[in-house]
C-alpha cells in the first residue's frame, strides 16, 4: 500500500484501539508465570543447563510476586483495589491450592495403575497439569482479577487439550485420566474424589448471552466416575453421588446417587465366506 493507505490504516487502527475496554499482559508472560508456579511448588524437573544462579525459596517467591505485579499493571483499571492488595491476596491463598494439588496428585497416582510416582504424575501427566493451573487461575479469580485467570487456562488447555474454565468449582482430590477434549464450563460444580476420561463434555444445552448469569453447566457430586467421551449438559442436571456414567452416554437430566449409566450401541461382526469354485 502507498503512503497514504498507511496513514489512512494506522489511523483506523488507532480509532479502533480507544475502544477496546481491556489492556491485558502477553499470552508468553501468563504461560510463563503458570510454569513458574508449578516448578516452585514442585521443584521436580529442571533445566540442564541453568544460567542464572538458583534462587533460594524466599527469592523465588518475591520473583514470582513481582511478575504477578507486572501481569496486573494493564489491568489496573478493572481491579477494585491496588496491584499490592490483590497480589497478597493472591498468595495469601498459595498453600490452600499447593493443599489441593497434594491431594489431586495423590488421587491420581493411587487410582492410575500406569502411574510409576506422584512424580511422574506431577511433572509428566497433562490432567494434572490442567487441574494445577485451574486452581491457581481459580483463585485468581476469587480475588477478583478479571481475564488473566482466563488466559492461564487457556494456555493449560494449548498445552494438554483439556479446557477447564476458571470459574468452575471443583472439590478435593479431582482425577483426570489421559484428559484430551475435556471441557468443562464456567458454571460447573465438581464434588471431591470425582474422576474423569478423555472427551467428556460438561456443557450447556443453549448458548446464549442472556444466560450469562444462570447456572448453564451440570453439577457432578462427589465420587461420580465419568467415561471417555460422556457429554453432560445443563445447569439443572445433577449426577448423584457414587454414580458410574458410562463412555458416549449423553445426559440432559439428573440421575439418582449410586446409578450406573451406559450407552447401548450394536455392533455386528460377520464373516464374509466365500463359496469354493
Amino acid at each position: 500500500m502507498n503512503n497514504h493507505q498507511q496513514e489512512l490504516f494506522f489511523q483506523k487502527l488507532k480509532e479502533q484501539n480507544t475502544t477496546f475496554q481491556y489492556k491485558l499482559p502477553s499470552r508468553h508472560e501468563a504461560g510463563h508465570f503458570i510454569q513458574k508456579l508449578i516448578n516452585f511448588l514442585f521443584p521436580i524437573s529442571q533445566d540442564c543447563q541453568q544460567n542464572d544462579k538458583p534462587k533460594d525459596m524466599q527469592g523465588a517467591f518475591l520473583d514470582l510476586q513481582s511478575r504477578l505485579d507486572c501481569m496486573l499493571t494493564p489491568l489496573m483499571p478493572q481491579l477494585d483495589r491496588s496491584k499490592e492488595e490483590v497480589v497478597d491476596a493472591v498468595f495469601d491463598k498459595i498453600p490452600e491450592v499447593y493443599e489441593m494439588l497434594i491431594r489431586d496428585a495423590r488421587s491420581i497416582t493411587e487410582n492410575d495403575p500406569a502411574s510409576v510416582s506422584i512424580e511422574e504424575v506431577i511433572a509428566l501427566y497433562p490432567g494434572f497439569t490442567a487441574i494445577a493451573t485451574y486452581r491457581v487461575a481459580h483463585s485468581f479469580a476469587q480475588c477478583g482479577i478479571p481475564l488473566l485467570p482466563r488466559m492461564l487456562t487457556e494456555f493449560a488447555h494449548s498445552q494438554t487439550g483439556i479446557d477447564i474454565h476458571p470459574h468452575a468449582v471443583i472439590g478435593h482430590s479431582f482425577f483426570i485420566d489421559h484428559g484430551t477434549g475435556i471441557v468443562i464450563g464456567e458454571t460447573t460444580h465438581i464434588g471431591n474424589n470425582v474422576k474423569l476420561y478423555q472427551g467428556v463434555t460438561l456443557g450447556a444445552t443453549h448458548v446464549s448471552k442472556s444466560l450469562a448469569s444462570k447456572k448453564r453447566h451440570p453439577t457432578i457430586e462427589d465420587n461420580v466416575v465419568v467415561y471417555a467421551n460422556a457429554t453432560i449438559l445443563g445447569g439443572d442436571t445433577v449426577i448423584g453421588h457414587d454414580s458410574v456414567i458410562g463412555g458416549n452416554a449423553w445426559l440432559v437430566r439428573s440421575v439418582p446417587p449410586h446409578s450406573q449409566v451406559y450407552h447401548q450401541s450394536k455392533i455386528e461382526v460377520r464373516q464374509q465366506i466365500s463359496s469354493a469354485t
